[in-house]
């Protein structure tokens, strides 16, 4: 015993030099286990420098191509097409358990975040190794397995560009790449069940679907902190009426709401490139805490430039 308690960016730069995504994803779930018990109390050691890698610790038995030249996944008709989408989105959560240390290692001390971040961005990390480990299971039980056809780091490419701004990574990883997976995964649930593959699909929309919405909704409310956080737009003053008062606190909220929704338009125009990809699944983007005035404008090249 004795010795200092290990701070939670010190667990996470563990993970994130963890290589084996099997096992990357069982610390990530001990670490996480810890903080939410309170086993690990520091978010960070204050008297410590960390050096977050500019790449995780990866195998190197997937197959690497990038994104335009990716086979056709296809529409889940046949086993073989079934397999390559389960590989794809077993990829996927293995980039978003990094993802998730990262931004904690990356960015909490850095901004000076407060403990509630730790713990939501804790909560996605954990829930992201709960999919991969849960879908990387299905693919060997359909008798295929992690590494067995080609993928894309298309999600570590934008989180290389966002790696010195956290309002960036929120922006784009959560608010457009993670949503674009609530746009499309009842799609791809609806394509399992039409396979016969109703023991996927199960997963995919009791476990997958209704968690992704809550890592989306991490995002939206962490760019929405980080944009509020330095202004004071409900300005005090003298007494005022009730009905004063509430006038003025819904033109704050309202002109709060536009701050907040100017500037995700253009960090996303900086950040990421070309327009956003309709259709959209509103009623997934809505339970994140986002409506259509914060995507839509984005849809368009018109919208697209200023």
């Amino acid at each position: 015993m004795g010795g200092r308690e290990e701070a939670l960016v010190a667990a996470a730069l563990r993970v994130l030099n963890t290589a084996d995504p099997v096992e990357k994803a069982r610390l990530g779930d001990e670490v996480a286990t810890k903080w939410l018990q309170g086993l690990i109390t520091q978010p960070y050691d204050p008297s410590l420098d960390v050096t977050v890698p500019d790449r995780p610790s990866r195998l190197t038995n997937v197959k690497l191509v990038p994104p335009s030249l990716m086979p056709k996944l296809g529409k889940a008709g046949s086993l073989q097409s079934r397999q390559a989408i389960v590989h794809s989105l077993v990829h996927t959560e293995s980039w978003a358990i990094d993802l998730s240390w990262d931004i904690i290692a990356r960015f909490g001390k850095q901004e000076a975040m407060p403990t509630e971040f730790f713990t939501d961005f804790v909560k996605v990390a954990q829930e992201e190794g709960r999919h991969f480990s849960l879908l990387a299971a299905r693919l060997e039980e359909m008798g295929s397995f992690y590494g067995a056809l080609p993928a894309h780091d298309g999600l570590w490419d934008s989180a290389t560009s966002t790696s010195k701004d956290l309002l960036a990574r929120l922006a784009v990883e959560h608010c457009v790449h993670e949503a674009r997976g609530l746009d499309v995964l009842p799609t791809t649930i609806s394509r399992f069940r039409n396979g016969g593959d109703n023991r996927t699909a199960d997963l995919l929309e009791t476990v997958v679907y209704p968690e992704e919405i809550t890592h989306c909704a991490a995002g939206v409310k962490w760019f929405k902190y980080l944009c509020l956080r330095s202004r004071d737009l409900v300005s005090g003053g003298d007494a005022r009426s009730s009905q004063e008062v509430g006038d003025r606190e819904s033109d704050a909220m309202m002109e709060e709401n536009d701050v907040v929704i100017r500037k995700f338009h253009a960090t996303v125009r900086m950040y990421f490139r070309g327009p956003l990809k309709p259709p959209f699944n509103e009623a997934a983007r809505k339970a994140a805490g986002f409506g259509p005035q914060w995507y839509e404008p984005l849809a368009t090249k018109e919208g697209y430039v200023e």
